[in-house]
Formats: structure tokens, C-alpha cells, sequence
């Protein structure tokens, strides 16, 4: 697999990783191969080593003194706690700016509604999706919170939403939490968070038990 320029060799081996574990070719317990990894990828073993430690930080990998990283517990319970976290920390962000939406950010959310509402295909509306959480955490989370976010992102890479109904499955979220900001509801706000991130659980569970990466139960 040849190099991809523009992104850093440690994303590509994180990205490559967690496709490997997302599409059932590396399950619990599996040992990471990181030679095989750098012949893969074309890559030497440093970004290998430096995605290890940013996966093994992020709670998806565990490394075992003299015998390396393995896949840490992925199964049904460990992908609801994945969103359950991602629906609070969101939710963080989302109150916090119901609490105080500034006129820059009332501006913000009335052109992603625009955005989110006429997008023509999946990959459009993942993007509006994107682009309309990354100035709330910019303006109402600190580093450490931001950071932590990040890390619940990259877990699941934007094409596993590029479905066709995802339009249909998640607008009515963003404009329910969009309308909770507007109107200073922070409750509102937080609660729409949490229940998007447990309509992505379902709709990641039911895909990954109908491709077989996960039993069903």
C-alpha cells in the first residue's frame, strides 16, 4: 500500500488499526503485528510504535511487557460505552453553548441547519455534521476536553456514516439540538446529544452484527 501524503504516518497506522479491527480482520485478544503492518503500509516500525501508544492511551489497545499490544475487549458493551462517553462529553459542549450562544455561534448554527437540511448525498452531510461540531468545541471546551473528543472521533472513521439514510437517521437530531441552543436550553441541548450518540450505537451495532465482527446478543 502506498504512502498517503498530506497525512501523518501515525494516522495512517491508527486508521489502518482500528479498519483492521472494524471489519473483523483483528478481534479481542489478537496480537498486533506490527512487522506485517510496516510492509503493508510501507512504513517504518516508528509511526507503528507512536499509533500502538496513541491506540493503547485511547483504550482499544493493551500492551503487554515482553509480548506486545493486543486488541483490547471490543464486543456489543464496549461500543455502547464508546457513545455513551461521546454522547456526555458532547452534550458538555452542546449546554455549555445553550447556557451562552454567542452571536457568532447563533449565526454558525443557523447555516449548518441550512447545510445539514439540503445536503444531496451522504458524504455531504457527514461533512456539514463535522463542520458544524467543530466550532462548538472550539468555543466551548478546553483542551482536555477537546482532546478527549478527538479521541472518541477517531475511533470510527466518517465513511462508517456514509450510508443512504443517514440523512433521514440523524437530521432531526441536529435540529432538535441546534433549536435547544437557540432557545438557551441547555437540558434540551445535552439531551439531544445523548440520544444521537445512542442512535449511532445502534445503527454501529446492527451493522457490525449483520457483517459478522460481533456476536449477536
Amino acid at each position: 500500500m502506498p504512502k498517503i501524503y498530506g497525512v501523518k504516518e501515525k494516522d495512517q497506522v491508527v486508521d489502518h488499526i482500528i479498519d483492521l479491527i472494524l471489519s473483523g480482520r483483528l478481534r479481542t485478544g489478537d496480537r498486533i503485528d506490527r512487522t506485517a503492518i510496516t510492509k503493508e503500509l510501507g512504513l517504518s516500525r516508528i509511526p507503528v510504535q507512536e499509533a500502538i501508544s496513541q491506540l493503547e492511551h485511547d483504550g482499544i489497545l493493551a500492551t503487554r511487557y515482553h509480548r506486545g499490544a493486543f486488541v483490547e475487549r471490543f464486543d456489543q458493551s464496549t461500543v455502547r460505552e464508546h457513545h455513551e462517553l461521546y454522547g456526555l462529553l458532547t452534550g458538555i459542549v452542546a449546554a455549555r453553548a445553550a447556557a451562552n450562544p454567542t452571536p457568532r455561534i447563533l449565526a454558525h448554527l443557523d447555516s449548518s441547519l441550512r447545510i445539514l437540511r439540503t445536503a444531496e448525498d451522504p458524504v455531504q452531510f457527514q461533512e456539514a455534521s463535522w463542520a458544524f461540531r467543530l466550532p462548538l468545541n472550539e468555543e466551548y471546551a478546553g483542551p482536555r476536553l477537546q482532546a478527549a473528543i478527538r479521541a472518541l472521533q477517531s475511533f470510527v472513521p466518517n465513511s462508517f456514516w456514509n450510508y443512504h439514510d443517514t440523512h433521514t437517521d440523524f437530521f432531526h437530531v441536529y435540529e432538535e439540538e441546534i433549536s435547544a441552543i437557540r432557545r438557551c436550553d441547555p437540558d434540551g441541548a445535552r439531551a439531544s446529544c445523548v440520544k444521537r450518540a445512542e442512535l449511532m450505537a445502534r445503527i454501529m451495532l446492527d451493522k457490525l452484527t449483520r457483517t459478522g465482527v460481533l456476536d449477536d446478543g
